[in-house]
C-alpha cells in the first residue's frame, strides 16, 4: 500500500488518487493494491503533480511500470508518442499555452499509463484540464464510471479544447498584421511579422506530431481502445486535423502579408527615387546654362545690358523646366 499523505507533506507534492466503486467516486489517500484486480470492479484515477524520484516510486513499485517508460515519463520533456506494454497503454502528450512575454508557445508533457482498471497522469502541475476534471471526479461519479479510457479521453478531448483560443489569439494577432502593413508600414514591422512566423512554425512542431497519436488512437491500433472509444477519438482528430489546417494557413497568410510589406516598401521606395530622378532631371538643363554663364570667358549677351542677364537666364531655365515637366507629363512619367 502507497501512502499519498506522506509524500505530499515531505515533499510538497501533490498525488490524487480517486477512486471509483460501488458506483460513488471517492478521494483516497493511498493505495490498496487489491483495487488493481479487475475482478474487484474497482476504477482508480492516480494524479502526480511534479512528482519527484521518491514520488515516481509508485510507479515502479505499485503499478511495476517498464523502467524505459518510468524514465520517460520523469523526463521534462518527451516527443509525443504512445506506445504498448505488457497489460497498459503509455502515452504522452503536449498541453499547450501561448507566452506573451516570450512570444512563443509553450508546451508541457502529459503523461498517461492506461491500464484496465487504471489511469496515472504524470505532470508538472500546470495541466489545465486535468485540474479542471480532478475538481469534478469526486462529485460527477460519471467521470470515472466509463472506465480509465473514458477519462483518458475526457482529458485528452480537454486538453484539444483548449488549442482553440491560443491559437485564436494567434489568428487576431496575424489580422492587426494584415492592417499595418498598409495602415502603419514601419521597419520594425518586419520583425513583428518574422515573429509570428515563428510562431505559427512553433504551433504546427506541437500539433503535427500529436496529431499523429490521436490518429493511431482512432485507428484502434491499440487493443486497450474499444470501437466506441475509437470513434470519441476520431472527433479529438479531427479537431486535431483542423488545427493543423488553421496552421498551415496562417503559414500562408503571413507569407503573404511578408511580401505585402516588402512589395509596399519597394514601391514606396520607388516614389521616393522618381521624384529625385525628375529633380536631378531638371536641374540638369539649369546647371548647364549657369555653368556655361558663369565661365570667366567672353559670351553673348543677351539684349537689355548687364542688369537683365540674370533674368534672361532665370527665364530661360524657367522655359526649359516647363517645357520638360510638360514632356513627363503627357508620358505619363509623373
Amino acid at each position: 500500500m502507497y501512502s499519498a499523505g506522506s509524500a505530499v507533506s515531505a515533499f510538497n507534492v501533490v498525488i490524487t488518487i480517486f477512486v471509483h466503486r460501488n458506483g460513488k467516486t471517492d478521494q483516497a489517500t493511498s493505495i490498496d493494491r487489491t483495487w488493481l484486480n479487475s475482478a474487484t470492479g474497482t476504477q482508480l484515477w492516480v494524479d502526480l503533480a511534479a512528482p519527484s524520484i521518491p514520488e515516481s516510486l509508485i510507479l515502479s513499485d505499485t503499478f511495476a511500470f517498464h523502467p524505459l517508460a518510468v524514465e520517460d515519463a520523469m523526463s521534462a520533456r518527451q516527443y509525443p508518442k504512445a506506445e504498448a506494454y505488457d497489460g497498459y497503454l503509455y502515452v504522452v502528450l503536449h498541453g499547450i499555452h501561448f507566452q506573451t512575454a516570450e512570444h512563443r508557445f509553450a508546451t508541457h508533457d502529459v503523461d498517461f499509463f492506461i491500464g484496465p482498471t487504471y489511469l496515472v497522469t504524470i505532470h508538472d502541475g500546470d495541466s489545465r484540464s486535468i485540474a479542471d476534471l480532478r475538481e469534478h471526479a469526486a462529485r460527477n461519479p460519471k467521470l470515472l464510471a466509463e472506465g480509465p479510457v473514458a477519462l483518458f479521453h475526457r482529458i485528452v478531448d480537454a486538453m484539444v479544447d483548449h488549442y482553440r483560443p491560443e491559437v485564436e489569439k494567434l489568428e487576431d494577432r496575424i489580422d492587426g498584421l494584415e492592417d499595418e502593413v498598409f495602415d502603419n508600414a514601419t521597419p520594425a514591422l518586419v520583425r513583428e511579422i518574422l515573429a509570428q512566423k515563428r510562431d505559427v512554425s512553433s504551433l504546427r512542431r506541437i500539433i503535427t506530431p500529436q496529431r499523429d497519436v490521436v490518429a493511431r488512437l482512432a485507428r484502434r491500433d491499440f487493443v486497450d481502445i474499444s470501437t466506441e472509444m475509437s470513434f470519441r477519438f476520431r472527433d479529438v482528430y479531427d479537431h486535431l486535423v483542423r488545427i493543423s489546417d488553421d496552421a498551415l494557413t496562417f503559414q500562408d497568410r503571413i507569407t503573404g502579408i511578408l511580401d505585402a510589406h516588402l512589395s509596399n516598401v519597394s514601391n514606396r521606395l520607388n516614389e521616393v527615387m522618381k521624384v529625385l530622378t525628375i529633380v536631378s532631371t531638371l536641374l540638369f538643363p539649369l546647371t548647364v546654362l549657369t555653368g556655361v554663364y558663369g565661365m570667366n570667358v567672353a559670351l553673348p549677351y543677351f539684349p537689355g545690358g548687364d542688369r537683365v542677364q540674370f533674368w534672361w537666364l532665370m527665364g530661360i531655365g524657367a522655359v526649359i523646366v516647363g517645357v520638360m515637366l510638360a514632356f513627363f507629363r503627357r508620358k505619363r512619367w509623373m
